[in-house]
């Protein structure tokens, strides 16, 4: 197992967040299974003043999470100096089976974390506090996932071996990795056809104001648009047409622009799923996370647009 300052910063947090996470699941689920806003008795006060030190230990774990996923990025393009035949973080994450379970559950907790806190502001806003036990419940279930993850993240650092040659991130990105080997074997156009025509039915369905479908949209959104990135924006963003890593973009080459890619996408999206999902909850639309979520998207859509429309006035070709 290899131990650097950055795996060992990491390792130490999950640990912090397991801890503190583990004394706030048994009280959620105390809370949820106990709570009753109309009792008067010593429990439902102890219960009350709980959900305080649950809501606070959870609000910390969201904000240490989210530099901590570009930490971890940064921390595996670090060890691509030592791991051999890896030239990125692409290559030292693909050393291993399970990465892209991994990724999963790390994004997928970004939004269940964030989604909690989006739950409980508009529970306090409440004298009734309405969303109480299901915002506990909702963190019952975002503990479970958290485990997942940290149990995936000491997995994949105790996987890596300096001795063990693993591949370059041009050879998992290609034709010839079975998973994405149908991707590159389509016109790679018709990516750029679904990341805008689903960018599209966005802006319309934000102004037809229909939740549901705004929903549904952004999470299409989220997966169109990274597909889209490997696929077909990334080689403008290299002026490569054989580079399709997602990871390179994070490095000083291409002035750190993966970042900001990354954390546009996420606002972007994060806000329409949550906005979508508190207008079906309250039937009314949350305008001020359509507004943030629309910007977002369309500033990364433009983005990632003016590298192609840079290319080409330069060189007067398509790649």
């Amino acid at each position: 197992m290899l131990l650097t300052p950055e795996i060992i910063s990491i390792l130490t947090l999950d640990f912090v967040f397991f801890v503190f996470g583990t004394i706030a699941f048994f009280i959620s689920l105390k809370i949820y299974l106990k709570w009753d806003l109309n009792a008067t008795n010593q429990r439902q006060y102890q219960l009350e003043k709980q959900s305080h030190l649950v809501a606070t230990i959870i609000k910390y774990i969201f904000i240490l999470k989210l530099p901590m996923f570009l930490f971890f990025a940064f921390t595996a393009d670090k060890l691509s100096n030592v791991i051999p035949g890896a030239m990125c973080a692409a290559g030292v994450v693909g050393s291993v089976s399970f990465s892209s379970s991994m990724f999963f559950f790390k994004i997928l907790n970004l939004y269940i974390f964030g989604f909690w806190l989006v739950l409980n502001s508009y529970d306090l806003k409440r004298e009734d506090l309405p969303y109480t036990k299901y915002k506990f419940l909702l963190y019952c279930v975002g503990f479970v996932s958290l485990v997942i993850e940290i149990f995936y993240e000491i997995s994949f650092f105790t996987s890596l071996d300096p001795t063990r040659i693993v591949s370059c991130c041009s050879t998992i990105f290609s034709a010839s990795t079975p998973i994405l080997s149908f991707m590159f074997q389509t016109n790679k156009i018709y990516f750029a056809y679904a990341f805008y025509a689903v960018l599209l039915l966005i802006i319309v369905f934000y102004m037809t104001k229909r939740y549901t479908a705004y929903l549904f949209l952004n999470i299409a959104y989220l997966i169109v648009s990274i597909v889209s990135l490997i696929i077909f924006f990334g080689p403008y963003i290299y002026q490569l047409p054989t580079h399709h890593c997602p990871f390179c973009v994070l490095k000083k080459d291409y002035d750190y622009i993966g970042y900001i890619l990354y954390a546009t996408l996420y606002i972007g999206t994060f806000y329409g799923i949550s906005g979508a999902i508190m207008s079906i909850i309250k039937q009314q639309k949350q305008t001020k996370y359509y507004n943030i979520s629309l910007a977002s998207n369309i500033i990364y859509a433009l983005i990632v647009s003016s590298y192609v429309i840079t290319y080409f006035l330069r060189n007067g070709v398509w790649l």
